[in-house]
């Protein structure tokens, strides 16, 4: 099988890492939640216990649980919860989903464990299915042993790169990102009434806020995770032990927005392709379109190749080659290269021989 190698380089402004901003946190990472790019970093595989930032995987679970509009009866599982709180009681009716609310915005750790306990039977189950989601979303150093992020018993570790990684998958979530982006949510069940506004400081006092989750225990310290989305870019900051974190988080994502914005650098659809003539009766064809965040102070090279199957057979949107993005040696992103058939275009040869041969007999 042969193969056709396509270049095209494009001089563009790429940053290859961020300014000198620093924070007070003892680990940060500033992440684009489209590419994955990190624009600042600061000991980011640093394991820590990381306090109830740990719930924005507690969220998650529960959203995809599929149960988000059921009713859950409080159950004694809330005896054992301490700390932060909504205060709900044994036998209230609540929904799940309202319970998401207290646990997003208020940190409730009452509400932390009758959501484990109902979607997961037991909080025992839910925590192996945290763990399984993380597992699945490659949080390689991330371990979880309970729903709300206690760590007087057994903490929850992590890292501010797994916790970004997290946050940006949750945040393609629609459920999740319209939890965390409120800032007030009232709920009336049959034993009480609830007011509660967002502990994140950030979505009431920033414009650009889009979302987040606070943390605090003796030995995490604060921890805090918090978005923010600004002409085509969506951030992401996290900090870890951080006693500044309202004010780094603002800073981080300024220096972000000033610095970085989004280039197209793929476009799905129709792929025209220089000089390439073996699947010129076809149309090849990418399914995905590709942003990636670089600044104007920097200059590097992006090299796009195209790297093509010559195929004797294929069939209507078959896969026929790869598109890789470099940043100088580094490769940034694959995807695959389509064909569409054109069903109109003339016989081969060899097909022509054979109806020809079938015509007379």
């Amino acid at each position: 099988m042969k193969k056709t190698i396509i270049l095209l380089t494009l001089l563009l402004f790429i940053p290859i890492n961020i300014s000198a901003f620093e924070t007070s946190a003892t680990s940060a990472i500033l992440m684009d939640m489209d590419s994955g790019r990190i624009l600042y970093s600061k000991d980011i595989h640093n394991k820590r216990s990381i306090a109830s930032i740990s719930k924005i995987m507690t969220a998650i679970v529960a959203i995809e649980s599929g149960k988000i509009n059921d009713e859950v009866v409080i159950g004694e599982e809330i005896r054992r919860a301490y700390g932060s709180g909504i205060y709900i009681k044994e036998g209230e009716h609540m929904t799940l989903q309202d319970l998401l609310y207290g646990l997003m915005l208020k940190s409730g750790n009452d509400a932390a464990l009758a959501i484990a306990n109902y979607v997961g039977g037991n909080v025992d189950n839910f925590v192996q299915m945290m763990n399984n989601k993380a597992s699945e979303l490659k949080m390689i150093d991330s371990i979880f042993n309970n729903p709300s992020g206690l760590d007087e018993d057994k903490a929850n570790y992590s890292t501010a790169y797994d916790m970004a990684i997290l946050t940006s998958y949750a945040m393609k979530n629609d459920v999740y990102r319209k939890i965390v982006s409120t800032k007030h949510h009232n709920v009336i069940t049959d034993m009480n009434y609830y007011s509660w506004t967002n502990k994140n400081k950030l979505l009431l006092s920033y414009n650009y806020c889009t979302g987040g989750k606070t943390g605090y225990t003796e030995i995490a310290k604060r921890t805090l995770v918090t978005t923010a989305s600004k002409n085509n870019l969506n951030l992401v900051v996290v900090t870890l032990n951080d006693g500044n974190d309202f004010s780094d988080h603002k800073n981080l994502f300024e220096e972000g927005f000033s610095k970085y914005k989004n280039y197209e650098l793929l476009k799905s659809g129709d792929l025209k392709i220089i000089g390439e003539t073996y699947y010129k009766t076809d149309q090849l064809y990418l399914k995905d379109t590709y942003q990636y965040p670089f600044s104007d102070e920097e200059k590097s090279m992006v090299t796009i190749k195209y790297n093509l199957n010559k195929l004797r057979q294929y069939n209507d949107n078959d896969e026929v080659g790869s598109v890789k993005i470099y940043l100088n040696d580094y490769e940034i992103k694959s995807f695959p290269i389509y064909v569409r058939v054109n069903n109109k275009k003339d016989k081969s040869f060899y097909n022509k021989i054979k109806g020809l041969f079938k015509n007379i007999w």
